[in-house]
């Protein structure tokens, strides 16, 4: 699956940023890594469809997805979800209820990645 690095900028600078301010309709998302077991945190804008929270991938295999396939237990600002992959053939309307709310800073991400396999989803479920 293919995947596109964030620029240093966005990684040092911009998604610090968009964490602390909300910038973007964005949320922090706490994942647990793989290999270290620590939290990785990074700012995402999360769409509702059908009373459904879902995360969008929209760079695509990033280190976010990869951890949440490992342990599928997040944190969205102070709630806990599980999170579970929506199969390829079910994304587009997650798809495109999410672009609007993330801009037109995302646009790009989807002409390089033009495939809704590209971008993985997850549905959230609040933990119990």
């Amino acid at each position: 699956m293919a995947y596109l690095k964030p620029p240093w900028f966005v990684r040092a600078v911009f998604n610090r940023i968009a964490m602390a301010t909300g910038l973007g309709h964005s949320e922090t998302l706490t994942v647990t890594t793989r290999v270290s077991k620590q939290p990785q945190q990074i700012p995402v804008v999360v769409p509702e469809v059908d009373g459904v929270k879902y995360l969008v991938s929209t760079r695509g295999e990033s280190e976010w997805v990869r951890n949440i396939r490992a342990d599928p237990r997040v944190t969205l600002g102070k709630s806990s979800y599980l999170a579970a992959e929506v199969p390829v053939d079910r994304r587009a309307p997650i798809i495109a209820a999410y672009r609007p709310l993330a801009g037109k800073v995302v646009e790009g991400y989807f002409r390089d990645l033009p495939d809704d396999a590209d971008h993985p989803v997850f549905a959230l479920t609040p933990a119990r």
